[in-house]
């Protein structure tokens, strides 16, 4: 017995164990490590995968290696436990050949997903850039069957009306990404963008404050396409509100007849009240009537000098501007009622 326990105790056999154990480590080691670093294998070039709201690590490790992409997703999470890196982000990652586990997971880990872009055009109407926004099935549709008192809530901010609040622009969305979050950005823009401009007004506007500006700046945006045109439409609005002449611009009309518009306005629609009918109302409508981008606003905030009262579409998208009611008759006959072409537009083309 006692030589039996002096055999167990023997330095040499610890050595041995210790040897035996230290080789049997670095063997397991360098076998993992080797699995690890072996390249990914994706089912096509350029793979793109998707992590899903809600996705943990062991989830997903046991998917990539159901997949064929990771050799072993046992090994996977054991690394990411050791290596501190299982805070998983959520979108697409766009994968290639030169991934390996270990480089893999650091990318999963990361903001590094796949950006999209969407453009909210100018000119739009708010419900038209949230239903562009609903048409992509990358966007979560937080908003979506929501009346506004509702959407104010999760956008987080009150406003009496959302009309022109947002600003037309290409903002780029990871997939997952919410219209809440895409049009927070927008609302932020615009304000930026507003209050920029507002600093740098022209003198003696007939504006008392931002807001007015930017509903002006919507009108500019309904009434021209071309950017000469701009500053001059401001000049024509800006000088029939300090004489306290009305507005009398048809895109306010359309407005405020919402679903009654059908493609053409009559004249009994120019005499029906509401309170964006600036044929009727005196000053600016009570909010914008559309998205109004940057050279708008810069048009509403310094407009061109000059006489004129008014103008007409020449049909190629260009106006005719006139000092006097006669000379804008006299345009109207040549331009809407003489030569009103089949092609006949009142924006120009795209």
């Amino acid at each position: 017995m006692q030589k039996a326990l002096g055999l167990l105790l023997s330095p040499r056999l610890w050595l041995g164990l210790l040897l035996a154990l230290v080789f049997s480590g670095l063997a397991t080691y360098w076998w993992a490590s080797t699995r690890l670093a072996q390249p990914i294998n994706l089912p096509e070039p350029d793979y793109i995968y998707t992590v899903a709201d809600g996705s943990h690590l062991a989830g997903l490790a046991k998917d990539l290696e159901a997949k064929g992409i990771i050799p072993s997703a046992l090994l996977l999470r054991v690394y990411a436990r050791l290596s501190q890196q299982q805070s998983i982000h959520r979108g697409e990652f766009a994968l290639d050949q030169s991934l390996n586990s270990m480089t893999l997971l650091a990318k999963l880990c990361s903001s590094d997903v796949v950006q999209h872009r969407i453009t909210l055009l100018e000119g739009w109407r708010y419900q038209q850039a949230l239903d562009y926004l609903h048409s992509k099935q990358n966007i979560k549709a937080e908003l979506k069957g929501l009346d506004w008192a509702a959407q104010q809530q999760k956008l987080g901010f009150e406003l009496a009306h959302p009309e022109g609040y947002f600003f037309p622009d290409t903002y780029r969305y990871h997939a997952g990404e919410s219209d809440v979050s895409i049009l927070r950005r927008a609302h932020r823009k615009l304000n930026w963008v507003l209050a920029q401009q507002w600093q740098k007004r022209a003198k003696n506007l007939p504006y008392e404050s931002p807001y007015e500006a930017l509903i002006m700046a919507s009108i500019i945006e309904k009434e021209t396409g071309l950017d000469v045109e701009r500053e001059q439409i401001a000049g024509v609005f800006v000088r029939r509100l300090n004489k306290g002449m009305r507005l009398q611009t048809d895109p306010t009309v359309i407005y405020g007849m919402g679903d009654n518009y059908k493609g053409n306005i009559r004249r009994k629609d120019l005499r029906q009240p509401t309170p964006y009918n600036t044929y009727v109302i005196y000053g600016l409508p009570p909010t914008p009537i559309a998205l109004a981008g940057e050279r708008a606003i810069y048009a509403a905030l310094h407009p061109a000098a000059g006489k004129a009262l008014f103008f007409v579409a020449k049909g190629d998208g260009s106006h005719q501007f006139s000092e006097t009611l006669a000379q804008h008759n006299k345009a109207v006959r040549q331009y809407q009622l003489r030569k009103r072409r089949k092609n006949y537009r009142s924006a120009p083309a795209d």
